[in-house]
């Protein structure tokens, strides 16, 4: 099986994908940091995680670093390197998404939602592609949203997904020839719990899935949910898949959302 890194891979989605992955026996490294980010609720999971995975004799190598900063990037590739001798594929979860518009964004926040964002995701591809073209190609799966394509109130986080999209298809297309795969999962329908969205608002999870348009399986989605088709995409089934983007939802990506069911009168 694969040797895979996540990023933000200790809480949420990220957790999710990380316990997915191990469970179907890739080995993971997942990163993440522990202290709370701007409107997130996540923290110590990293700790959490170590804990979940040793429960299950899962095979999750957990380490605290910042996707922002490079040197801690190069040492989660080196460990990796280290401990496996290779790194298959690459999940770039991590992401913070406070919400306001440009008038409510302070320059030092909008440079932390940029640097984590999409600067995180430039930080670890470029650490990994070497080693990737090096044993002949790869996955990366980067982690998207709905938000990129623009949506209230959520100015930076916006701007830094609709950054994602362009990313990906940018490497999708440099490395094609090097039989790199990259495509973006955009976890869609809302009501999703994540440290970034409890945040939102303020711990209520009531609030988070009332409104909430869930899938057509007529639940909410999950971080599993999200975390399969991550895992897909990590298979030989999804060899010939790169440059796409896959909504685990509801057309987040296509003029959505879902309106809510019509009331239909006696």
């Amino acid at each position: 099986m694969s040797v895979v890194i996540v990023t933000g891979g200790t809480w949420g989605i990220g957790k999710a994908i990380s316990l997915v992955l191990a469970r179907e026996g890739h080995s993971v490294v997942a990163f993440g940091v522990e202290s709370r980010q701007p409107t997130s609720v996540a923290e110590r999971g990293g700790a959490l995680l170590r804990e979940e995975a040793a429960q299950a004799d899962l095979p999750i190598d957990v380490l605290e670093a910042d996707v922002s900063d490079a040197a801690a990037v190069a040492r989660v590739v080196d460990h990796t390197l280290a401990r496996y001798g290779r790194i298959d594929a690459l999940v770039n979860n991590a992401a913070i998404g406070p919400l306001g518009t440009i008038l409510d964004t302070p320059e030092e926040l909008w440079d932390r939602v940029i640097d984590v964002n999409l600067k995180g995701i430039y930080l670890t591809c470029k650490a990994v592609l070497p080693h990737m073209i090096g044993k002949g190609g790869g996955s990366i799966v980067n982690i998207g949203s709905g938000a990129g394509w623009g949506k209230p109130n959520m100015f930076a986080y916006a701007s830094s997904k609709g950054g994602v999209f362009a990313l990906s298809a940018a490497l999708a297309y440099d490395f094609f020839h090097e039989r790199i795969r990259v495509n973006v999962v955009v976890p869609g329908g809302g009501g999703i719990p994540t440290g970034m969205s409890i945040g939102r608002v303020g711990g209520d999870m009531e609030r988070l899935t009332r409104d909430a348009p869930g899938t057509a399986a007529g639940r909410h989605a999950t971080g599993e949910d999200v975390a399969h088709v991550v895992s897909f995409l990590l298979t030989p089934q999804a060899q010939t898949i790169s440059g796409t983007i896959i909504d685990v939802g509801c057309f987040a990506h296509q003029g959505g959302p879902i309106p809510k069911r019509p009331t239909i009168s006696p």
